[in-house]
């Protein structure tokens, strides 16, 4: 059986980055699918996270990709045989070898994106970095953007889903700035592992997210797709089209 690997990534800190990965893992956990997390941060927030997970919560293997003193760094990011789900959980700034390395890894990405200009352009000159570097379409790879940390009243996201919609991009949730998350994250578990009635609204922002995640990734097709994408002060645009064969994203 394949090791589905999903890439959760954006260049800028503060993005919610770990929330979407752990909370991402105790979904495919809490349903008895075999699930890994691999983190490449130094800071180590998703291994930290494990270390405080309940006994009785169902296993979520860890793996350490991140750079050791030792140079040891093979050793920890062993991950098991059988595992279904695997979770990369990328430091802010990725690049070079390091970037390649998790992309040679990634069947889909998800990208989260703060509620903020600065945030929401920075993302937009990396989506547009990763499709320029052809390894998205050359390996059919999924990318998807999560709206994190949403507050009541967003409407600074309107640009980045008319960019999205540009490049047949989805933004597959609003998950909102929420407590639940925080307490979920101090407890060392997940939304979907918390009672029900305390956790209901974040399950049910975050679902597509999962939901999204274990889909089949469609047949690639051909069709006309932007391949340069700008953020300008004005706004988000994409300029130029190619004819060639993409991922289905959905």
């Amino acid at each position: 059986m394949r090791t589905n690997t999903t890439l959760v990534i954006n260049p800028k800190g503060g993005s919610g980055k770990t929330t979407v990965a752990t909370n991402l893992a105790s979904y495919f956990a809490a349903n008895g699918t075999a699930t890994a997390v691999m983190d490449y941060d130094p800071q180590g927030s998703t291994m930290n996270w494990l270390r405080v997970r309940p006994m009785h919560a169902r296993k979520i293997h860890g793996a350490n990709a991140a750079p050791q003193k030792t140079g040891l760094r093979t050793l920890g990011m062993h991950v098991p045989a059988g595992t279904q789900q695997l979770i990369i959980d990328a430091p802010a700034g990725a690049s070079g070898l390091a970037l390649q390395e998790m992309l040679s890894r990634a069947h889909c990405i998800l990208i989260p994106v703060a509620p903020s200009a600065i945030d929401i352009h920075a993302t937009a000159n990396f989506i547009r970095d990763l499709l320029l570097t052809g390894k998205i379409r050359a390996n059919n790879i999924r990318l998807g953007v999560v709206a994190n940390r949403v507050r009541k009243a967003n409407p600074v996201y309107q640009p980045l889903e008319r960019f999205l919609n540009a490049l047949n991009l989805p933004l597959l949730a609003r998950v909102s700035d929420s407590e639940v998350f925080v307490t979920a994250a101090e407890a060392g578990v997940g939304i979907f592992e918390m009672d029900f009635a305390v956790s209901a609204t974040e399950r049910g922002q975050f679902l597509p997210v999962a939901e999204w995640v274990e889909q089949l990734p469609a047949a690639p097709a051909t069709r006309p797709v932007p391949l340069v994408a700008t953020a300008s002060r004005s706004g988000l645009r994409v300029v130029g089209t190619s004819t060639s064969s993409q991922p289905g994203f959905r």
